[in-house]
């Protein structure tokens, strides 16, 4: 067990009156002062409990915003919609509006930073192998669930962009054969996005969705204090116990955790404000600047793109060629690019964790894989396109480059899945020894 339960006895009547029925008092302190983390720790693991305090901040901005929000399509002014209206009477007329929207769309990217961060952590040390399988499933539903609620936030604020980028996401179930139109129409709720399309995207974006990511992060740290945490060394902690049946190589969450957790929250929020006070748009990454004009269904954006944190995954649709008049391969590719980080724990089948006694072959991989998803990210966002020209000359021919360059480093992506099954499942991985303790241990 990852937890230690004991059942308190508070001293204050009251207190004591509602443990006895419901042992609240007893229930936090097994995950807190009972739960013992490796001593061993690093950087790495901030990067979780941020999520956490990210997603308290979106929730109460949330909250703050859907009190002046109003989800509709209709025209309040010439070319200006009611939901589009709403969003510049919270920028200019509510008090302090415009930091509460700001706290909202920059902790939206700042969400995905974080995640992004404490998967790749997982990733390094291995904890998306035995006993974490299901901890590491359960996160990435909590990925695929932001994902879906940073997309319907994003349309929200019925911006040109918003509205294109509505538009075609939504287009993309249109390439699924024999129901695909039909799929579009329903999702929409019209033709073109429209009001229906922005009342259901706001009661999920509001109700749904939130009451899922709370349920799977519940789930989540649930499964994780059941098995314990993983650590730099990739040594089960849980199997050299003191005689009081606590980990040798372990020490309670509470206080020691949370401490160096409200030190690395601290030092966030310096950059979460810095970024919230001058740079809200962070140079059109965050927000962007089509999406200060109203939507126009009649005046397309120059560069229909997804916000930076989707690029990856748009690069990858976009340079998967269309075969036999459709792009059902290249969203079967995206969405297949998600899927393969779900069968980590079976397609790695390595006997060592860490990064840190793996072998070269892997350390390369995984290096590479990182860095493919930057470049992707690079081509899905057009940095790549805006370059060539400047790289390459201004005749050169810049969608053949770009492609050529994004279609290698999408092979690297996909490469790297195939690559540690053959690399782990045929013996070729040579490792160090692991150690029998975590080597900061006395």
């Amino acid at each position: 067990m990852g937890t230690t339960m004991t059942r308190l006895q508070p001293k204050n009547r009251v207190l004591a009156w509602v443990e006895d029925r419901l042992p609240v008092l007893s229930f936090l302190n097994a995950h807190t002062s009972g739960y013992y983390a490796p001593k061993n720790f690093n950087l790495w693991y901030y990067f979780g409990s941020l999520a956490l305090l990210v997603l308290v901040n979106q929730i109460l901005t949330g909250i703050f915003l859907t009190m002046h929000y109003k989800p509709s399509a209709e025209l309040v002014a010439p070319g200006i919609s009611a939901a589009f209206a709403s969003v510049e009477y919270i920028m200019r007329d509510v008090s302090w509006g415009w930091l509460i929207r700001y706290m909202h769309s920059t902790g939206a990217s700042l969400f995905f930073v974080v995640v992004y961060l404490h998967m790749f952590r997982g990733l390094m040390y291995g904890s998306y192998k035995k006993p974490r399988e299901l901890v590491w499933i359960l996160g990435m539903l909590i990925f695929l669930a932001l994902m879906a609620e940073a997309f319907m936030g994003y349309v929200l604020p019925w911006g040109n962009m918003s509205f294109w980028g509505a538009k075609v996401i939504i287009s993309l179930f249109g390439t699924i054969p024999l129901i695909g139109d039909s799929l579009v129409e329903w999702i929409m709720g019209d033709y073109l996005p429209a009001d229906a399309t922005l009342n259901r995207f706001f009661a999920l974006h509001v109700i749904a969705l939130p009451l899922v990511l709370l349920l799977l992060v519940v789930l989540h740290l649930g499964a994780l204090h059941e098995v314990g945490s993983n650590n730099p060394d990739g040594v089960e902690i849980k199997e050299k116990k003191k005689p009081d049946g606590t980990p040798l190589d372990g020490i309670a969450f509470h206080p020691y955790y949370t401490v160096k957790d409200i030190f690395g929250t601290g030092f966030f929020l310096l950059i979460a404000a810095f970024i919230i006070f001058y740079a809200p748009t962070f140079g059109g990454w965050f927000l962007e600047h089509d999406n200060f004009l109203p939507a126009n269904n009649l005046a397309t954006p120059t560069h229909i793109k997804p916000v930076w944190y989707f690029t990856p995954f748009y690069a990858i649709l976009r340079m998967i060629p269309s075969f036999f008049g459709t792009a059902v391969w290249g969203v079967i590719a995206m969405f297949g690019a998600i899927v393969l980080l779900f069968l980590l724990p079976w397609l790695d089948k390595g006997m060592v964790k860490s990064v840190r006694y793996r072998g070269t072959g892997y350390k390369v991989a995984l290096g590479l894989f990182a860095l493919s998803f930057i470049m992707l990210a690079a081509v899905g966002a057009g940095v790549t396109a805006e370059k060539i020209p400047e790289w390459f000359g201004e005749k050169a021919d810049a969608t053949f480059i770009e492609n050529l360059f994004g279609r290698f480093w999408t092979l690297v992506y996909f490469g790297y899945f195939a690559f540690i099954w053959v690399y782990t499942k045929f013996g070729f991985e040579k490792t160090k020894p692991v150690p029998e303790r975590v080597t900061t241990h006395d």
